[in-house]
């Protein structure tokens, strides 16, 4: 629920921010594509492009996916064999992609038909079908496989996260969240042979405690921001730039060069929290709210929230430990 309120709330302003940027014709950051051998994400690009639709949109399948992902539904090749067969080829194209050491995804936020809802949302789908791939693996007595199927989620969930804005880092601990919490469903004692259980525990130790790097998605929510806000201080008529786009007008147009410099002292501060275990992070929530309710209303309409932020991360954080618990268990 939190998180969908998130995309309502905070993608329609984003999309038109970017337009507003693009057009402006300011600098544009260029991608620095690595070699293709060594680039994730030109996998994971495939991998989406090879889905065609999303199984997530039908409630049926979506319902049965969840079901087994959860432990609540045993596995059952006749009735959901079918439906993996059907993305086969996404699922391992996807895997391959994990194996390579680099992910930058290309995606020039300048630009404003990214798109980046639909990518999000079909990157969600084909976490939950490699998930169930895993258990249909484990099933068929192949736990070896089934570890790699899931580590492979892993990599794939924090490549999401930390690629983009935010809402990137929001969608990228969802997907964790699925695969730690199937995990722990399938690697108790007796499920998972001995050997699977600890090169598992191996590599969930080695992840950061909250998946990944939360500050690098704070930090460009803060550029795009940033930029947005200075041409608002320059713009002949700022007004204009929201009408535009079916956006309600702010109070406080155009924004001073003080209330801008109080928008970036929040969103650095945030940003150093987010890179703090988050026990401390959560202690400085308080502080960071009551910055972001002394911005004017533009800028806090730019300026995510920390506290929910945080939140997102201890929740991976706390279903991180669950799962190291379910595999040293006996």
């Amino acid at each position: 629920m939190i998180l969908g309120l998130y995309i309502l709330m905070k993608f329609r302003l984003l999309a038109a921010i970017l337009v507003v940027l693009a057009s402006a014709g300011g600098a544009r950051a260029q991608a620095k594509y690595l070699p293709e051998s060594n680039n994730a994400a030109l996998r994971y690009w495939v991998a989406l492009v090879e889905m065609r639709d999303n199984p997530l949109v039908v409630e049926p399948t979506q319902k049965m996916l969840l079901a087994v992902m959860k432990g609540e539904t045993a596995w059952n090749e006749e009735k959901m064999g079918p439906v993996l067969d059907v993305y086969a080829d996404s699922i391992q194209t996807m895997q391959r992609g994990t194996k390579l050491p680099d992910c930058n995804w290309g995606l020039d936020y300048q630009l404003g038909n990214l798109k980046l809802i639909q990518t999000l949302m079909r990157s969600r789908g084909l976490e939950e079908l490699n998930t169930v791939e895993g258990v249909r693996q484990l099933a068929k007595g192949d736990s070896k496989v089934a570890a790699e199927t899931w580590r492979a989620g892993i990599r794939f969930s924090q490549d999401l996260g930390r690629s983009g804005p935010l809402i990137n880092a929001m969608v990228g601990s969802a997907l964790l969240m699925d695969e730690l919490h199937a995990m722990a469903n399938y690697a108790g004692p007796g499920k998972l042979q001995e050997a699977q259980r600890e090169e598992l525990y191996a590599a969930v130790k080695a992840m950061p405690e909250d998946g990944f790097d939360w500050g690098l998605a704070w930090g460009v929510e803060y550029a795009i921001g940033d930029q947005f806000l200075q041409q608002l201080r320059t713009s002949s008529n700022p007004k204009a730039i929201y009408e535009k786009y079916g956006i309600d007008v702010p109070k406080g147009l155009p924004p001073t060069t003080e209330e801008i410099r109080a928008y970036e002292e929040y969103m650095l501060a945030a940003q150093a929290a987010l890179r703090e275990p988050t026990a401390e992070a959560k202690a400085r929530a308080d502080d960071l709210e009551s910055k972001l309710r002394r911005l004017g209303e533009p800028e806090q309409l730019l300026a995510p929230a920390f506290r929910p932020t945080n939140d997102a991360r201890v929740r991976v954080a706390t279903q991180r430990g669950e799962l190291m618990r379910a595999l040293t268990s006996k």
